[in-house]
């Protein structure tokens, strides 16, 4: 088992490996605007997005084309027409668009092509498939405004899509769809993603954003959210980015239609799709109907997790040693908090029924996540669980915690205070405090 002093790196990769395991077969859809390829941030995300493909994950892009269709209007002398937050599209604009979004294209996979020595491309051979997967329908008049050749999608081909991705392939959507009467409208990027994830059933919808992820009044990144927090998010803050609010709206709706996870992270943080998906806690914003964090009472299948976080405190003497023997027997009475899959801290519930007591044993937090209130939640956890047992009196016997638990309501007691038989248990090497608490 690692320790503190095991590499970097080799800690990562280990870190990591749970996810590469979860992600193989995995759909993900992937959205960047036409400022990574303008601004030259393309590269670098194309070799992140080869090692997902190389790792088994099924990835279905889809870019925008903003900056290369206002260039396109603009050399034409045209100008940009926006209503109702929507983009007026004339038949001179669908002209600018069909530009625009073919030369991005092309970049797009050339990008995608590369195969230079010592680059993570090498090797790569990635084969990437675009084409007539999406159909749309005009927005047609809306207020008065006649939106023209600005259309929203209307299906998309998942059989089409699907052998591709079975093939390993990776799919590219356009910003572009066609009718069934063969006239192409300029779709947005973020209903495309959210459509394309939706009806594919992915397990994720990434989106590379301006900003670090959504961020608080005060500038901290909120790294989860489930989407009720999402919807108050929306109705509260009027000073949200255009972009941001677009792409919230976007996760709302991708997750009532049955996307997992929808994660917000930033383009100009090279590496950020890695670091969001191989790391527990990511750098960017998760909205998820699920569970990200929860606690729960422990099963078999949590042994291997409880004894990688309680054998390095065992080691320093804080926690008494526990066996994988001993730890089976007793994890009927352990606690877990589980994060992302990962066991990130626990404790035990040691009841002596006939004294109506119990004994708080084996609180324990990762380091990584220490000074999160996660001890204190599992202490009321733990405090409700003796309750519902009908035990009034809980005590805990500590040799480095004495000041945690006489915040938390606890006052050191002597040992005849213990029930005889853990009194009888009482290692007196270790000559640990004892503590009490009523819960009645």
């Amino acid at each position: 088992m690692a320790d503190r002093s095991t590499p970097r790196f080799v800690r990562s990769f280990r870190d990591a490996a749970p996810y590469v395991h979860a992600f193989r077969g995995r759909t993900f859809v992937v959205v960047f605007g036409g400022e990574m390829v303008a601004e030259g941030q393309f590269t670098a995300l194309a070799h992140d997005l080869a090692l997902l493909n190389s790792l088994g994950v099924r990835l279905v892009l889809v870019h925008g084309a903003r900056p290369q269709i206002e260039e396109r209007i603009a050399a034409h002398g045209g100008e940009l027409r926006y209503e109702q937050g929507w983009r007026v599209t004339d038949a001179a604009a669908l002209g600018a668009v069909k530009e625009g979004v073919g030369r991005l294209r092309l970049e797009i996979e050339a990008a995608l092509s590369m195969g230079l020595a010592h680059t993570p491309m090498a090797g790569a051979a990635l084969r990437v498939v675009s084409g007539n997967f999406l159909r749309a329908r005009p927005v047609g008049v809306r207020g008065g405004v006649d939106f023209e050749y600005t259309g929203e999608v209307r299906s998309v081909d998942v059989e089409g899509i699907g052998r591709c991705l079975d093939a390993d392939e990776m799919v590219l959507l356009s910003p572009v769809g066609a009718s069934p009467t063969g006239e192409l409208f300029n779709l947005r990027a973020e209903e495309v993603a959210s459509s394309a994830a939706a009806a594919l059933g992915a397990d994720k919808l990434l989106f590379l954003v301006d900003t670090p992820g959504l961020e608080d009044i005060d500038g901290r990144l909120q790294g989860h959210l489930a989407p009720e927090e999402v919807s108050r998010v929306l109705e509260a803050r009027a000073d949200l980015p255009e972009e941001i609010a677009l792409h919230l709206q976007t996760a709302l709706h991708a997750c009532t239609a049955g996307v997992r996870r929808v994660h917000l992270v930033s383009r100009h943080r090279d590496g950020a799709v890695l670091q969001e998906l191989f790391t527990r806690d990511g750098v960017g914003t998760l909205i998820t109907g699920e569970r990200y964090e929860d606690t729960r009472p422990a099963h078999e299948d949590d042994i291997g997790g409880i004894l990688e976080l309680i054998e390095p405190l065992e080691a320093e003497g804080v926690l008494v040693r526990r066996g994988r023997e001993r730890l089976e027997t007793e994890i009927g009475d352990f606690l877990v908090m589980e994060r992302d899959g990962a066991v990130v801290a626990t404790a035990a519930l040691h009841p002596f029924p006939e004294q109506g007591v119990a004994e708080l044993a084996c609180l324990a937090v990762h380091p990584d996540y220490r000074g999160g209130g996660r001890g204190e939640v599992l202490l009321g956890q733990v405090e409700e669980r003796a309750r519902g047992q009908g035990l009034h009196g809980l005590f805990v016997l500590t040799t480095r915690a004495a000041h945690w638990f006489l915040e938390r309501g606890f006052a050191e007691t002597g040992l005849d205070a213990l029930p005889v038989e853990r009194r009888a248990l009482y290692n007196l090497d270790r000559r640990s405090k004892v503590f009490w608490k009523a819960i009645a």
